[in-house]
């Protein structure tokens, strides 16, 4: 806009002829550059903004993953048709201690992200890296301590637990009680009929005192 501002007053300046005009037009000119001089550079685009606006195609969040791990790695691995068919550069990947995401670029015109925060365990950054392997990544997570990992996520863990906490009861009719109700929420019809009649079924063996225990 100053740049337009200053072509502007120079125009003029050419068709001035009044001294008292072209005074005027000049300390104006001067006053424009010395604006525009001033200006503060254009500030470079966010790197996150300037790739997300590189990425072209729209992104697609992998689900599916399998792992396991050795005494230093907990290895991902993660199924991507023709991803070693891609320059190693649009497969990369972001470690933290305690997470790391996924960026896979330009596979067949779709991008995939997948990211875990709240990994169980912490892991080296420098340690860890990722394997480019026919139609899977390998994600290799280094181990800064050398122990079994029950799960990959914090979050994983706290739902174990709690399942666990349903039927870890000290009363084991409890426990068992528990269990069949889950199996009866979570069963078809046939499982539920099959649930309906071992209840009524032990119910009447307890009336008539075949058993003492109420299951």
């Amino acid at each position: 806009q100053l740049q337009k501002d200053l072509e502007e007053v120079k125009e003029l300046l050419t068709k001035a002829t009044r001294k008292r005009v072209r005074d005027v037009l000049v300390a104006e000119k001067h006053k424009l550059e010395l604006e525009i001089k001033n200006q503060p550079p254009p500030k470079p685009k966010d790197v996150a903004e300037e790739e997300k606006s590189s990425l072209g195609g729209y992104t697609v969040k992998i689900n599916n993953y399998g792992w396991d791990q050795s005494d230093k790695f907990v290895k991902i691995y993660i199924s991507l048709n023709g991803v070693q068919k891609l320059p190693a550069e649009n497969v990369q990947v972001n470690f933290t201690e305690r997470s790391f995401d996924l960026l896979v670029k330009n596979l067949n015109g779709k991008n995939y992200t997948m990211t875990f925060n709240n990994l169980l365990k912490p892991i080296s950054v420098e340690g860890s890296s990722r394997k480019i392997k026919t139609d899977m990544i390998l994600v290799m997570c280094k181990k800064k301590r050398e122990e079994k990992w029950d799960c990959l996520t914090q979050v994983e863990k706290e739902s174990k637990e709690k399942e666990k906490a349903a039927y870890d009861t000290a009363d084991p009719s409890e426990g068992l009680m528990n269990i069949l109700k889950k199996m009866y929420a979570e069963g078809d019809d046939e499982m539920k009929r099959t649930i309906n009649k071992a209840w009524v079924e032990s119910r009447e063996k307890q009336y008539k005192g075949d058993i003492p225990m109420d299951i």
